[in-house]
C-alpha cells in the first residue's frame, strides 16, 4: 500500500451513513456535536446557500476517495470531508438519486430534528461524480 493511500485512508471520515427522510433514503455526514452546534449557531435562521464540491481522487487500482467541500455563504464556514467511495458507494448512489444530503451530529434524531439538509444546486454534479467513481472503482488492469 502506497504512502498516499495510507494517508487518504487515515483522513477518511468515519461518520458516513444513510437514514430515512420522509420515506426516502438520504445520505448523511455525521460530525462531532460541538462542530455541528457551531455551524448551526452561525447559520440558524438565515437564508444561505452551500456550495458543494466533489473532488474525486483515484489511484487507478480501484481505490477512490471523494473530498466533499462545503462552502457556506454565511458564517465564513468551509468544511471538508474525505469519503472512501469504495466503502461508502451507497452514499454517492443515493446522493446522485436525491441530490441532497444531511449534516448531523450523533445526538440528532434522524429525519426529525437537529439536522441540516443540503440540496445540491446542480444535481448533475452528483450524477457525474457517481459515473467517475464507478469507473474508477474498477482497476485499470481489469478494463
Amino acid at each position: 500500500m502506497s504512502d498516499e493511500l495510507k494517508k487518504l485512508m487515515k483522513e477518511a471520515h468515519e461518520g458516513i451513513n444513510t437514514f430515512d427522510f420522509d420515506g426516502k433514503r438520504t445520505p448523511c455526514i455525521m460530525i462531532e456535536e460541538k462542530k455541528f452546534d457551531n455551524i448551526l449557531a452561525k447559520v440558524a435562521g438565515q437564508s444561505l446557500s452551500i456550495n458543494t464540491d466533489l473532488n474525486i481522487l483515484q489511484d487507478g487500482l480501484g481505490n477512490v476517495f471523494v473530498e466533499v467541500v462545503l462552502t457556506f455563504s454565511k458564517g465564513n464556514i468551509v468544511e471538508t470531508f474525505m469519503i472512501n467511495a469504495k466503502i461508502h458507494l451507497d452514499f454517492f448512489e443515493i446522493l446522485a438519486n436525491t441530490s441532497m444530503f444531511a449534516l448531523s451530529s450523533p445526538q440528532s434524531n434522524y429525519g426529525k430534528d437537529n439536522i441540516l439538509m443540503i440540496q445540491l444546486p446542480r444535481p448533475e454534479k452528483a450524477q457525474d461524480a457517481l459515473e467517475i467513481i464507478n469507473d474508477a472503482l474498477i482497476p485499470k488492469s481489469q478494463k
